[in-house]
C-alpha cells in the first residue's frame, strides 16, 4: 500500500501511519488523499477519524432517507455524531421507525421546494439521493430545490450512477452503453423512471456555484462494509473494472464527502475497495 505522507483534513493536520490516515482529533465524523494516475486520480480512502470534544456538531439532511441507500446514510451520519434531518415521502415514513427519537423527519416529496427549504435550514451538509422517479422531472426538481435552499457554503453531496459524465471523458463499454439505453427506454415506456432527468439534474449541479460533490455509483450489492470505496475521475480507468460496490459503502462514501474538502467539485466514480480491480490497480504507481 502506498503511503501518502502528510496533508490536511478540513484545515486540520493529519499523518499517514502504515498507509492509513490518523487525525489527531476524537469521533468518527485534502489534499493528499490519493495517488496521481496518468488519466485520473484514484483515491483509496482508508481513514481513521476522531472529533475534537468541543467541535461544533455537524447538522446534515438526508434527502431520500427512507430508501436503502438513504437509511445507510442516516446510520453512518448518526455514528459520526451528526444531527440528522430526513426527507421522505409521507407513505414511507414508517420505514424510518428504527431511527425514532434520533432524527427529525420532514414528510413530503423530495422535489417539494417548501419541504426541502424547511429540512435543509441551518444544515452544514445535504446528502441527496437523485432518484429518476417518474417522467415529470423528479430528479431535476429535487436537485434544484436543494441548490436554491441549502445554506450558502453547505456541502451538497448527490448520488447517481456511472452513466452521468461531467466532462465527456468517461469511456464506457458497449455492454454498459447498451444496458443504459435499454433501461432508459423501458423506464420511459412504463413511465417509471427517466434517466435523462437525472442527466439534466446533474448538469444543473455541475453548473452551480455550490460546494457540490456528485458520487457516481457502480453496480451495488448488499453485504458487510468493506470500508471506503476507491474512486477515479473517469469511468474506463482499470481500477473501476469490477463495477461492484457494497451499498453500505456507497452510503459511507457519501457521508465521508461532507467533510472531505478534496471532493468538492468532483464527480468520483466509485468501486468497492476489496473488488478485484481495486486490489489490482489502486496500489499501483
Amino acid at each position: 500500500m502506498q503511503r501518502f505522507g502528510e496533508g490536511r483534513l478540513r484545515g486540520r493536520r493529519y499523518q499517514s501511519v502504515n498507509g492509513l490516515f490518523r487525525a489527531p482529533l476524537v469521533c468518527v465524523v485534502g489534499r493528499g488523499f490519493g495517488m496521481n494516475r496518468e488519466v485520473a486520480k484514484v483515491r483509496l480512502a482508508s481513514v481513521e477519524r476522531n472529533v475534537e470534544p468541543d467541535r461544533h456538531a455537524m447538522k446534515v439532511c438526508v434527502v431520500g432517507a427512507s430508501g436503502k441507500l438513504g437509511q445507510y446514510m442516516v446510520q453512518h451520519a448518526l455514528d459520526r455524531g451528526y444531527e440528522v434531518m430526513g426527507v421522505c415521502r409521507e407513505e414511507s415514513v414508517g420505514k424510518l421507525t428504527g431511527f425514532n427519537g434520533r432524527i427529525t423527519i420532514f414528510p413530503g416529496a423530495t422535489d417539494d421546494r417548501e419541504v426541502i427549504k424547511k429540512a435543509v435550514a441551518g444544515c452544514d451538509g445535504v446528502l441527496v439521493v437523485l432518484a429518476p422517479r417518474g417522467v415529470h422531472g423528479y430528479s431535476t426538481g429535487t436537485a434544484q430545490a436543494v441548490l436554491d435552499h441549502a445554506p450558502s457554503g453547505a456541502r451538497l453531496v448527490f448520488s447517481c450512477g456511472w452513466h452521468i459524465t461531467r466532462d465527456g471523458k468517461d469511456v464506457y463499454s458497449r455492454g454498459f452503453k447498451a444496458k443504459v439505453k435499454v433501461l432508459g427506454w423501458i423506464g420511459k415506456l412504463t413511465r417509471v423512471a427517466d434517466l435523462d432527468d437525472q442527466v439534466e439534474a446533474c448538469r444543473r449541479i455541475f453548473a452551480s456555484g455550490a460546494q457540490w460533490t456528485v458520487v457516481r455509483g457502480s453496480e451495488l450489492e448488499e453485504g458487510e462494509s468493506q470500508g471506503l470505496p476507491v474512486w477515479s475521475r473517469h469511468v474506463g480507468d482499470p481500477v473501476l473494472e469490477s463495477n461492484l460496490t457494497r451499498r453500505v459503502d456507497f452510503a459511507l462514501f457519501m457521508v465521508e464527502a461532507v467533510e472531505n474538502d478534496d471532493l468538492v467539485h468532483e464527480a468520483p466514480a466509485i468501486v468497492g475497495r476489496l473488488s478485484p480491480s481495486a486490489l489490482a490497480h489502486a496500489g499501483g504507481g
